[in-house]
């Protein structure tokens, strides 16, 4: 992205919210930004976020969205740069905006793309985006009922968040029944469970598409594939992410414009309509078919571990990024990215998803991080009061990155590094990047 010289030498300071992986991967890659006035972050409990970022202080959320915005004045804030969907849908980026303030992140009612299953179908349906066939329901018995009746068992999601595990896809129309009746009568996800999606199953490769808008333009980043399943060949429970590659070797540039001609503008141009102002990433959740692609899900923020391969492979000064999606200049984005290839595997705890174990220390980071081309970001980690040294805290701890001339380098690199840390129980898969799919001829026309 070219710099006007006035625009090069303003320094802005930046708030950065949220405290996961994702979140330090965009504290480094904003931290190497020569534009950086300061860097403050509202978790820098994060050991990897806290090297790089000075901490706010107060408590940065919508429900005390008074003192965000105090903050924001007092530290003469530039940019707020969102991590988390939580904050977006609860209005976080609405009470700045009121402020004055440039927030990448989209307001309460963009966040419905993620925060409302329900609501997104519709928006779809209304855009002609392509998408699975699906119904909701809040009623278990209903639900049920329609679900009986699909030749193939469908997928079951709850329309709300919840925090990547609320999407079931059963092998038997007995276990769609169960996963139904789990979520509506057990209230597995609470509020975010009262509603239910019963959807087709489709059948094809799974892609991430990355696209940067304004609510006018769009800037479609590097396409990345993740792993959700928690052991090897894809079996074990779904989780949030166990690894992630870039770029994804299943999509062309032909099929990357079918998908921001029928699927990204579309959406973007009717959220405008609605009067929505949506400025940040919007993540398109894609299944190749032989249809062609079809949306699985939108998400209205960097993937994870997307993101630890996404910003390590950017050329271009990431805070320039972030700040011209915020202040609406999409239109004059051009990125460089590195050559190559990036990998990102994952490291969790043991227990991991259904109930981590945490508190175990973990050793190897600094090894991990003298090599070269490898990025260690810290998920779920904290330092230990006593010891002070760094110890488990979450479900997903650490994600590895590594770069590469190809997928292959990388991810041998990758596991060469991760191979060097230890903490007890320690979960990862070792087939990421390893089978990367094989996309499905599409057909040319336009499906709805």
């Amino acid at each position: 992205m070219s710099n006007t010289p006035d625009t090069a030498s303003n320094k802005l300071n930046v708030l950065l919210v949220g405290g996961g992986g994702r979140e330090h991967a965009l504290a480094e890659a904003i931290a190497a930004s020569p534009r950086l006035g300061t860097l403050y972050a509202s978790h820098t409990d994060n050991p990897g976020i806290a090297r790089v970022a000075t901490p706010a202080g107060v408590p940065i959320d919508a429900a005390q969205a008074y003192r965000a915005q105090f903050f924001c004045r007092d530290k003469a804030i530039d940019l707020v740069v969102v991590g988390p969907e939580g904050p977006l849908a609860a209005g976080l980026a609405d009470k700045l905006r009121e402020q004055g303030v440039a927030v990448f992140g989209p307001n309460k009612d963009g966040a419905q793309l993620e925060a409302d299953k329900h609501w997104a179908k519709d928006l779809m349906r209304q855009a002609a985006v392509p998408t699975a066939e699906s119904r909701s329901f809040t009623d278990a018995e209903k639900a049920v009922a329609y679900s009986v009746s699909r030749q193939q068992p469908p997928v079951i999601k709850a329309t709300g968040l919840a925090a990547g595990k609320g999407v079931v896809v059963p092998s038997s129309h007995k276990e769609a029944a169960d996963a139904i009746r789990w979520m509506l009568n057990d209230k597995a996800f609470g509020e975010a469970g009262s509603r239910v999606l019963v959807e087709e199953k489709l059948e094809g490769p799974e892609v991430s598409v990355f696209a940067l808008t304004d609510g006018k333009g769009v800037y479609i980043l590097d396409s990345c594939q993740d792993h959700k399943r928690l052991r090897d060949g894809d079996e074990g429970p779904n989780t949030g992410g166990m690894g992630a590659f870039c770029p994804s070797t299943l999509i062309d540039d032909a099929a990357m414009d079918r998908v921001q001609r029928e699927i990204l503008l579309p959406v973007i141009d009717s959220m405008r309509r609605e009067g929505i102002d949506y400025r940040g990433v919007i993540y398109a959740g894609l299944m190749l078919t032989s249809a062609g692609p079809k949306v699985l899900e939108f998400n209205v923020r960097f993937g994870d571990p997307e993101c630890q391969v996404l910003m390590p492979r950017l050329a271009s000064d990431a805070l320039e990024m972030l700040h011209a999606t915020a202040t609406g200049n999409v239109e004059n984005l051009e990125l460089a990215w590195h050559p190559g290839a990036a990998v990102c595997v994952v490291l969790a705890s043991e227990g991991y998803p259904e109930k981590p174990i945490t508190g175990q220390p973990i050793t190897g980071i600094d090894e991990a991080e003298a090599m070269e081309n490898v990025f260690v970001y810290h998920a779920g980690t904290k330092l230990d009061k006593h010891t002070g040294g760094v110890v488990t805290a979450g479900g997903r701890v650490l994600g590895v990155t590594a770069l590469g001339d190809t997928v292959e380098d990388a991810r041998e690199r990758a596991y060469a590094a991760a191979g060097k840390i230890h903490f007890k129980g320690v979960q990862l898969r070792r087939d990421i990047a390893l089978s990367r799919g094989e996309a499905p001829k599409m057909a040319s026309n336009r499906q709805g």
